[in-house]
């Protein structure tokens, strides 16, 4: 499954045009709901909300059907719907259209502005979520590239040794029966230096796993993030021996990598191995804003979203499933806000979600029994 790109992100979030359409739908990978196009005839329910917006603003309906052109190939190609995972994210103007097949458990939304509404797709792009994951196996090696939401495979065939006879040169039965003789004079099998056959198994081991680790520097040696390492428990050892990578971590995912259904299930059983990891970055911050004076932090819109466009904000939480509607005046550094979404307003959680993420701060998305302070939807942790 490819990854959705920050540069892709970046390009949508410059996005310039009235009107603007984004679309977010659940979707699912099997099942009944497959066979009976559920996620199809959801996409439909929705198309026809934005339709009825889109008259609501006054556009002809003529140009509303050429926005509509490239969805409408959409709903009929059956090929794309049976190949769906848990999100769909659809995002059109007039002569533009993307669409983006996600691990994300979407809401169904829509949103119609003079420009795209990527909240939902912030905690992809938000803190350090990246890592890498080498399934490692002694007849295959695979690296992939990862992050809370997708995962992609990097070729590095061409890098390391796909296979253990490639690096030693021969196979460990060949290999078992060098210690192996008859008595000449019983012609019984005598079996000779058990021990040493197994020192030299994990030897021959261990050179194949330098031999990856050399391979692998070429594409990590600028990197920050964790190698994950999937393999058999007793080879973990062996390659954390061969590693020289300083960001390898300390566990493994366990089991043999081809126990794993497919790339999916192996990001699955990889997040579940890194949740600590990722989940200490955010309990920092959140202890951050319990902590620091006051002045250092906030809870009011009107005084976050201009700091925010003054560069001043490291980290935003957003209650998860919630939005704010208003407009920011950036010349006059003034919020107004309203009580609900309509044709002249936007979402202010979208506005400040967006921009931090610009100025490489991080953005939390988070239930609100979570938040560090569950009074307001948006809380910040200023730089100064």
């Amino acid at each position: 499954m490819p990854i959705l790109t920050k540069n892709q992100f970046e390009n949508l979030a410059k996005f310039d045009n009235n009107p603007c359409i984004s679309i977010f739908i659940p979707t699912q990978r099997i099942g009944k709901d497959v066979l009976e196009e559920k996620d199809r005839i959801q996409l439909k329910s929705q198309w026809k909300k934005v339709n009825e917006k889109l008259k609501n603003f006054g556009l002809p309906q003529d140009k509303i059907n050429s926005i509509a052109k490239p969805l409408d190939d959409l709903l009929n190609d059956s090929d794309f719907w049976r190949h769906q995972s848990d999100g769909l994210a659809i995002f059109m103007a007039d002569g533009f259209f993307e669409k983006f097949t996600l691990p994300v458990n979407f809401e169904a939304f829509t949103y119609v502005s003079d420009h795209f509404y990527l909240k939902p797709l912030i905690p992809m792009f938000s803190g350090n979520t990246r890592f890498y994951v080498l399934a490692l196996q002694l007849d295959r090696v695979q690296l992939y590239e990862g992050n809370l939401y997708s995962i992609g495979e990097v070729a590095v065939n061409d890098l390391t040794p796909s296979r253990l006879e490639d690096r030693v040169g021969y196979d460990y039965e060949e290999k078992a029966l060098q210690f192996k003789s008859q008595n000449p004079a019983t012609g019984d099998t005598i079996m000779h230096g058990q021990g040493a056959a197994e020192r030299d198994r994990k030897n021959e081991i261990l050179r194949f796993f330098r031999a990856v680790d050399e391979g692998l520097r070429e594409v990590l040696h600028n990197e920050k993030v964790p190698l994950v390492i999937a393999c058999q428990d007793s080879f973990f050892p062996i390659y954390q021996e061969a590693n020289t990578y300083k960001n390898l971590y300390d566990k493994s995912v366990p089991g043999n990598p081809s126990d794993y259904e497919n790339m999916l299930a192996l990001h699955a059983a990889t997040l579940d191995v890194l949740d600590p990891h990722f989940n200490k970055e955010k309990e920092n911050k959140m202890n951050q804003f319990r902590e620091l004076k006051p002045g250092r932090t906030s809870t009011a819109v009107s005084e976050i979203i201009p700091a925010i466009f003054e560069g001043k904000v490291d980290t935003l939480f957003l209650e998860n499933r919630e939005d704010i509607w208003g407009n920011y005046n950036e010349n006059m550094a003034s919020v107004d806000i309203h009580e609900e979404p309509n044709s002249t307003n936007m979402s202010l959680m979208n506005l400040a979600a967006i921009k931090v993420i610009e100025q490489g701060g991080k953005v939390y998305l988070m239930e609100n029994e979570f938040m560090p302070a569950q009074d307001s939807k948006m809380n910040a942790v200023f730089r100064y």
